[in-house]
């Protein structure tokens, strides 16, 4: 009994130390032949391919892929020591995502691949706005680019020129409004988003449409006037009520 067990140990220590000689020999991974996170550019259209492989490892390893944070389906074949994957076609919404393989067995072993995808400006936005004299005017245009273009706003094929506390701009990567305060008839025309990058120019139309100011309705001075009119009406009512009794009484009956 004593020798079996000492036989064991000798056993399990050669386990221990296998298992620390294949982390001893730098197992690592390697994507498109970048074994560090990296960016990867590319345009809209055209498939992107992604090869990961094993390195320093003398068994056979289980690859897994990941798109952000969720598990991408592999077949059986394209597993292991290599896996590929391809991202066709590409488009806007692939901009910014992470493509990650991991060790099936130590998911801390990993290399990260950031798309940057890059297109030209796509514009949208609601064409033609109806305001009212002397109210406020949105102009939104929306704007998509990788990278983001320069924006710029032109009124009837000029450069806009902005006039403090009437005109106002405001921009985020996606979004490039104009407000116009109280607007004036002089503000009525065709104003034109222009957003330039360096993979092309883009434009859009807005037409402001400036309408007459409506007449405002003066609410409470007729109600006023009608609770005058009515207030009259009741108590000119109660003022001739016997007259209107004696007018609606019926006539005694006589007798003969």
């Amino acid at each position: 009994m004593v020798q079996r067990r000492s036989l064991a140990a000798p056993y399990g220590a050669v386990c221990a130390i296998s298992f620390l000689a294949c982390v001893a020999t730098g197992l690592e991974l390697s994507v498109n032949n970048q074994a560090a996170d990296f960016t990867l550019s590319a345009e809209l259209g055209p498939a992107i391919s992604l090869s990961c492989l094993v390195h320093n490892s003398s068994q056979a390893e289980e690859l897994l892929w990941y798109r952000g944070d969720g598990q991408v389906g592999l077949s059986e074949g394209n597993k292991v020591n290599v896996s590929n994957i391809c991202i066709s076609p590409v488009n806007e919404s692939d901009n910014g995502v992470t493509f990650t393989c991991r060790l099936a067995r130590d998911k801390s072993v990993q290399v990260s691949v950031i798309l940057d995808i890059q297109f030209p400006p796509r514009l949208s936005g609601e064409e033609t706005l109806h305001v009212e004299e002397e109210k406020d005017a949105t102009l939104t245009c929306n704007s998509k680019s990788n990278p983001q273009g320069q924006s710029t706003w032109y009124k009837d094929n000029h450069t806009l020129t902005l006039q403090q506390s009437h005109h106002e701009l405001f921009q985020t990567s996606e979004i490039f409004q104009l407000s116009i305060r109280k607007v004036q008839k002089s503000d009525n025309g065709t104003y034109t988003c222009v957003v330039d990058s360096p993979l092309g120019k883009r434009t859009r139309d807005f037409h402001l449409i400036v309408e007459d100011k409506k007449p405002v309705f003066p609410t409470e001075a007729v109600i006023a006037a009608v609770v005058v009119v009515t207030l009259t009406i009741f108590f000119g009512i109660v003022a001739r009520r016997d007259k209107l009794f004696k007018c609606f009484k019926k006539p005694r009956e006589t007798t003969l």
